[in-house]
């Protein structure tokens, strides 16, 4: 109707319709478009996308998994998704799979089933049986914050992340350093992890397997963590939370024993989440540039879709040096 009304071909007013912004110039000069537009509002026109995809074979639709979307990392990585989805004419809608292999099955099985054209993992294990599994069905998918075996990943480094840690420690006169390391099953824990553990073996010091611990990215992790250390080992004179929200945890653990930080103990964390700077003793940290990430994956997982093989990508992590791991009258005088 628009098409006879107008009298341009129906392809143009499919095209003009389906595609955002300036994009649409492309089918047509700024006149047309501006009256395709015109006369599709005044009409309450309104794009049916099931007939779309039945026409296309594509849904338009990209299904997200995070292990728990209630993480402002997680959150704001999600937000970068949506942004980038929607600037290329797509939707979005994530699940939650809480780190479990079975939610993540079950989750990705109910996304495939509603024709998702595309899947983007928050929640990948080192260990990656799984998507080698969905991999194996011809699922388009790629990863955010984590990566795993060869597959398209978007990521921040975080070995240079551990090792901007590890320098900022070692420079402090930081020498006894216990490390909460995260979930063992996760990239961002391992290679976090490895990056301080590197710089400090490259000035001749060995942190202990003990002072390495596996917990949650969570507050209720880190106090876990800090309490083992106590209770197993002298208290160390500095501690790399993997995660903020770590951190944080360990800040309180290490105020209801009356050790202060940095006074006693330098504290540092990961991601520079709102809550770093603004607690009691603002927190020194790694700052990921997580909304970017997010678009970064959406770009990755066009290539795919096209039938592409991206190169992964890998932001630049930065530290954000604050009060938690002042130089301490302890510190300096060794």
């Amino acid at each position: 109707m628009i098409a006879t009304e107008l009298g341009v071909s129906p392809s143009t007013v499919s095209r003009v319709l389906n595609t955002p912004g300036d994009g649409a110039l492309r089918w047509g000069s700024a006149e047309t478009v501006a009256r395709i537009r015109a006369f599709a509002e005044e009409y309450g026109y309104s794009r049916n996308p099931h007939a779309s995809s039945l026409r296309t074979r594509r849904s338009g639709l990209i299904g997200v998994l995070v292990p728990r979307l209630q993480d402002y990392v997680l959150a704001t990585i999600y937000e970068g998704i949506e942004e980038a989805a929607t600037e290329a004419g797509l939707s979005t809608f994530v699940t939650n799979s809480l780190d479990r292999p079975e939610n993540q099955r079950a989750r990705t099985q109910m996304m495939i089933d509603r024709r998702v054209d595309g899947l983007i993992y928050g929640d990948a294990h080192l260990d990656h049986a799984f998507l080698d599994e969905i991999h194996a069905r011809g699922t388009k998918f790629v990863l955010v914050s984590r990566r795993a075996g060869s597959y398209p990943s978007a990521t921040v480094d975080d070995v240079k992340g551990g090792r901007l840690v590890g320098r900022h420690l070692i420079e402090t006169g930081r020498r006894n350093v216990a490390i909460l390391a995260g979930l063992e099953f996760a990239s961002t824990a391992r290679d976090r992890t490895r990056g301080i553990v590197s710089v400090f073996a490259e000035h001749g010091i060995e942190i202990p397997a003990d002072r390495v611990v596996h917990t949650g990215f969570d507050p209720a992790g880190g106090r876990a963590a800090v309490e083992r250390i106590l209770a197993t080992g002298p208290v160390p004179d500095a501690i790399f939370a993997t995660n903020d929200f770590a951190a944080i945890g360990a800040f309180g653990a290490l105020r209801d024993r009356g050790i202060l930080v940095p006074d006693d103990v330098a504290l540092v964390g990961y991601n520079d989440t709102p809550l770093a700077a603004g607690g009691a003793v603002p927190l020194t940290t790694i700052r990921s540039p997580m909304h970017e990430m997010g678009r970064r994956a959406v770009g990755l997982l066009l290539e795919v879709i096209a039938g592409r093989t991206p190169e992964s990508v890998v932001l630049e992590p930065e530290l954000i040096v604050r009060s938690s791991s002042a130089t301490s009258s302890v510190a300096s005088s060794r």
